[in-house]
């Protein structure tokens, strides 16, 4: 059976996605349209560049997320500069080594544009400050920016929404506007866009399934916030889940795979094997406790 799926961000533990595709593939359900938002959005690129379920479990095994750090060499030899980047940069990584590992992945499979893609087959959300907007790749490119998605690349729009604010120097976008619009995570204004593939036809081509990831302790107090850092976090979260959460009230939640991980920061890159581990788990019972009373 094939159905389209929306994946929510989630950092590192987007490794429980691995446990949810290996249950949607035991039960014969073929992802076709797919989108999704920072680490969804690097899943759901892989699925619509046609990765099989053996060669994406391979990818993530693989990986090494300490890769993905990429100070300015001033850094290693001024420790403090990494200060001086925040403000002026505005991030302390240039996110160079994550953007040329997933074209070069993608490229693997022939993709490197959006023109490679299958039309309407693959969503990415990204957030431009600049203009304020939540934006959607390839849809808006042409309305928003006068750039052509066929000669977009899919690396490149993937790691806007992966752009973590602060860990990673925002991506600039150039377009109708004098100045460059400053792209980060599209989870800061939708963490979780369920919305995406709805036309507002009240019959749909296929079952769509959200698949989104919880902290297991959401909803158990209020935040401790000792400090700049712990509101900057806590204020990011809020940002992500209100617009979200407002949907999700508002529709069908039998449509929406919830998978709870344990709490882990988003670039936690020292996340151990057995952390891994255990959030492929969480993906396998949740999806598969989920998919037994799924009406499709």
């Amino acid at each position: 059976m094939k159905i389209d799926a929306v994946f929510s961000g989630g950092g590192v533990k987007a490794f429980a996605y691995l446990g949810v595709l290996e249950v949607l593939n035991e039960q014969n359900l073929e992802l076709e349209r797919v989108a999704g938002t920072s680490a969804g959005a690097i899943v759901a690129s892989l699925i619509a560049a046609g990765f099989e379920l053996d060669e994406i479990r391979e990818i993530i095994n693989q990986l090494d997320l300490s890769e993905f750090v990429d100070p300015p060499v001033l850094t290693r030899i001024l420790p403090f500069s990494k200060w001086l980047f925040l403000y002026s940069k505005l991030g302390i990584n240039k996110g160079d080594k994550l953007e040329n590992w997933l074209n070069m992945v993608l490229a693997s499979k022939k993709i490197h544009t959006f023109r490679d893609i299958r039309p309407g087959y693959l969503k990415v959300v990204v957030s431009d400050l600049s203009l304020g907007k939540l934006i959607v790749i390839p849809d808006d490119l042409e309305r928003v920016y006068d750039i052509q998605p066929d000669y977009f690349p899919v690396s490149k729009a993937v790691r806007m929404s992966a752009g973590f604010p602060f860990f990673f120097m925002p991506k600039k976008m150039p377009g109708r506007y004098k100045k460059k619009s400053v792209m980060i995570d599209g989870g800061l204004l939708s963490n979780f866009p369920l919305w995406i593939f709805d036309n507002g036809a009240n019959i749909k081509k296929r079952p769509i399934l959200g698949i989104k990831l919880t902290d297991s302790d959401t909803g158990v107090g209020p935040r401790d916030i000792n400090n700049a850092l712990d509101m900057f976090q806590a204020l990011f979260t809020t940002m992500k889940q209100a617009h979200d959460t407002r949907y999700i009230a508002k529709n069908d939640k039998q449509n929406i795979l919830f998978v709870p991980v344990k709490p882990t920061g988003a670039v936690n890159f020292q996340i151990s094997e057995k952390v891994k581990a255990e959030l492929v788990e969480s993906g396998r019972v949740n999806t598969e406790k989920f998919l037994s009373k799924w009406n499709r």
